[in-house]
């Protein structure tokens, strides 16, 4: 057991991971005939096409290892021998590699020995023998064993009968399923004629009879198509003239449809459509051909008999795009007319009659968006108020509609669905202008009357005066459709004359409106100008009637009041909030200066103030304009007011609390006017105890002070410079 070499393996996939050791044992004699015991090496599999590179196949170790190490090597084909390189062993630890990718057709296995050497060159143990398996990938394809088969069969065959076999081979491992053929036939007309055996490649007949005939397939509305070939055959030199064919359409072909040319390339002949077909037409058609040789045939050469096929070609049925009987499709519908309102009743046909195929409808390019289709019946109808006809231009509107299929592939035709909107008879016509001056020496007036509708609905107008006493003194005379001449009967007085006319139209049916005319009747001047101007009235440019005039007068009269009170009532609110800021009357500023005559005083100087609000505070609450507390401009909407007089606090060591509150109050109270008047204290009583204030470190702040301005200040200030001057 221990003369032998130990084998790791590990896995081929190209991950190493840990395999225990196969030790195989057998008996041999040496030259003495004794019995030794070797090791085998079970032989180690690799995949050709392997490109993780370097690959670890096994690694060798020795059991004889000496204190020294091993030297381990290979040899063989692929080590050292052709082809050279494709594997390589590590001296030290024996690790055997592939270095290059494998291909298993050109070698499947490689057999070599393993060595293991001390460092001086000595066997240690008998050479090795290490067999590498090349194992199959699916890397080749499938190869015929010549280009074309050919068979016969004769012509009316029984179905299944034998019409040849047809042979390939693949280089892969014979042993392997990448080495297995399976035989199909592309071609589809062919697979209707004949089947083949996938496993062995025989060929034989369908189970339907076969005919000489050709049979070609073609689709509907394919114009140029190629339908099929005709093949022939000619003995004389291939691409001469004498070996080229001419074909000919003799029967069957009565509208043209079909075109047939030589192929120059083979002299088939090829049958193509010079029209477009139609299924539901035709379906199909039966042509009889000719060939001749394009060159005459020589004179000594036999006459063969005359060549004819027979060639039936059926047409495939392909869906249809369905398609409108008209175009346009003509619709209409009145200017105004309600959501829902049928507009047209659109209906596409499907050629494909042989197909059950179901139709639907819908709408494109409606930028508008106010019309609508049922999407199976294509009833169009307005989804929106139709819009006046003058925002049509030419009074007309133009819509795409679709009709498509569920076929395969569906389709969709397109028509263009043109609306007319109509006309409505919505509005009478009337005078332009309304008032008129009339000289009282004048012939008349010539009127002129309008409509907002366009024709049929507009003019010839209807002029007539209305039953009234006034218009006795007035006729009237047509000149054409849209004119009428007024004229007075005898003299009128100068002055305004209100004259009602009643103006209709053509429509149907007709609209009539009353109107007023207004003529001034003056004194022309040599030019025909009035020389005194009347004026009509202010609303005469409409032609308004009495009532009219008064409830507009009356109405301005009302806004004019409506002004004047809001006016007045701003200017009172201005008076009494200039009022509240200055606390009363001019009279009662705090601005004044005082006329001292002689220094001190202190309190007692009080003629210009009032000291009962400082005694009895309840009795005189601030000064506030209609009766709410001053704001200031910066103070929050929100703020709360604070309540006013203020208690004194009941124990007197609460007064320092009581100062600091009063003092926030003012800082945050939003009804303060700029003056300090809303802290009020109790009276502190007469006389002062103290010194003045002012006394306190005077003499330094007075060493740097100049108060020759005071000079400067008037009379009125004329004691303090004496005092404080130098």
């Amino acid at each position: 057991v221990q003369n032998a070499l130990l084998f790791h393996l590990r896995l081929i996939n190209g991950t190493p991971v840990s395999c225990p050791s196969l030790e195989f044992l057998y008996d041999r004699r040496d030259s003495s005939g004794r019995v030794k015991r070797a090791w085998v090496i079970p032989p180690i599999s690799v995949s050709e096409n392997h490109k993780r590179l370097p690959h670890l196949l096994v690694q060798i170790k020795s059991d004889k290892q000496q204190p020294g190490g091993v030297i381990y090597s290979i040899k063989g084909p692929g080590v050292d021998e052709e082809p050279k390189d494709i594997f390589s062993i590590e001296k030290l630890s024996g690790k055997v590699y592939l270095n290059t990718m494998l291909d298993r057709e050109k070698n499947n296995r490689f057999r070599l020995k393993a060595f293991a050497l001390d460092l001086s060159g000595v066997p240690l143990e008998d050479p090795t023998d290490l067999e590498i398996v090349v194992m199959d990938q699916n890397d080749n394809r499938p190869l015929f064993r010549q280009k074309a088969f050919t068979g016969r069969v004769v012509e009316g065959a029984a179905p299944g009968t034998f019409v040849m076999k047809v042979e390939a081979s693949d280089a892969d491992d014979p042993e392997t399923d990448n080495a297995a053929l399976k035989f199909s036939i592309l071609e589809p007309k062919a697979r209707d004629v004949f089947r083949i055996d996938e496993a062995s490649g025989e060929i034989r007949t369908a189970e339907v009879a076969l005919d000489r005939e050709f049979s070609m397939e073609v689709p509907e509305n394919r114009r140029g198509a190629v339908v099929g070939r005709v093949p022939v055959q000619d003995k004389d030199f291939p691409g001469s003239p004498n070996w080229l064919a001419k074909f000919t359409i003799l029967e069957g072909d009565p509208e043209g449809a079909f075109a047939i040319q030589t192929d120059p390339l083979t002299n088939d002949g090829l049958i193509s459509l010079a029209k477009a077909l139609d299924y539901e037409e035709r379906n199909r058609f039966e042509l009889l051909i000719s060939v001749q040789n394009q060159s005459p045939l020589e004179l000594t050469a036999p006459k063969p008999a005359r060549s004819l096929a027979t060639a039936r070609v059926r047409v495939a049925d392909v869906n249809e795009a369905p398609f409108f009987k008209e175009n346009p499709w003509k619709g209409s519908v009145s200017e105004g007319a309600p959501p829902g309102t049928q507009v047209a009743h659109c209906h596409a046909s499907d050629p494909d009659t042989h197909q059950a195929q179901e139709l639907w409808y819908s709408l494109a390019s409606d930028q508008d968006r106010w019309l609508e289709v049922d999407p199976e019946s294509g009833l169009v109808q307005t989804r929106l108020t139709v819009p006046p006809r003058a925002t049509f231009p030419g009074g007309g509107y133009a819509v795409r509609i679709l009709a498509s299929d569920n076929g395969t592939p569906p389709l969709t035709g397109t028509a263009t669905l043109s609306v007319e909107v109509l006309e409505v008879n919505d509005h009478a016509p009337f005078l332009l202008p309304a008032a008129r001056e009339l000289c009282s020496r004048g012939d008349g007036l010539l009127l002129t009357a309008t409509d907002e509708d366009l024709a049929p609905h507009a003019e010839p107008f209807s002029f007539r005066l209305g039953p009234t006493p006034m218009t006795g003194n007035w006729t009237l005379s047509r000149t054409n459709g849209t004119h009428v001449l007024l004229r007075p009967q005898g003299e009128v007085p100068e002055g305004l004359h209100v004259v009602p006319l009643l103006l209709s139209d053509s429509g149907n049916p007709p609209l009539q409106r009353e109107q007023l005319l207004n003529v001034s009747v003056c004194e022309c001047d040599e030019w025909g100008s009035c020389r005194i101007q009347v004026a009509a009235v202010a609303g005469a440019v409409a032609g308004l009637s009495f009532g009219a005039l008064m409830v507009i007068l009356s109405s301005v009269v009302l806004l004019l009041c409506l002004v004047l009170l809001v006016a007045t009532w701003e200017r009172a609110r201005r008076q009494a909030f200039r009022k509240g800021l200055l606390g009363g009357s001019q009279d009662d500023l705090r601005d004044n200066v005082l006329n001292y005559n002689e220094q001190g005083g202190g309190e007692e100087d009080q003629d210009a103030y009032d000291l009962n609000q400082l005694r009895n505070p309840d009795l005189f609450p601030p000064p506030s304009p209609l009766g709410k507390p001053l704001r200031r401009r910066d103070a929050p909407y929100a703020f709360a007011v604070p309540q006013f007089p203020r208690r004194m606090p009941s124990c007197p060591s609460d007064i320092e609390d009581f100062i600091h509150e009063g003092l926030e109050a003012a800082d945050s109270d939003p009804s303060v006017p700029p003056y300090d008047t809303a802290l009020i204290y109790d009276f502190e009583g007469d006389g002062s105890a103290g010194g003045s204030l002012s006394s306190i470190l005077s003499s330094v702040a007075d060493q740097d002070q100049d108060y020759d301005y005071l000079n400067d200040w008037g009379p009125r200030f004329r004691r303090l410079a004496e005092l404080y001057g130098n």
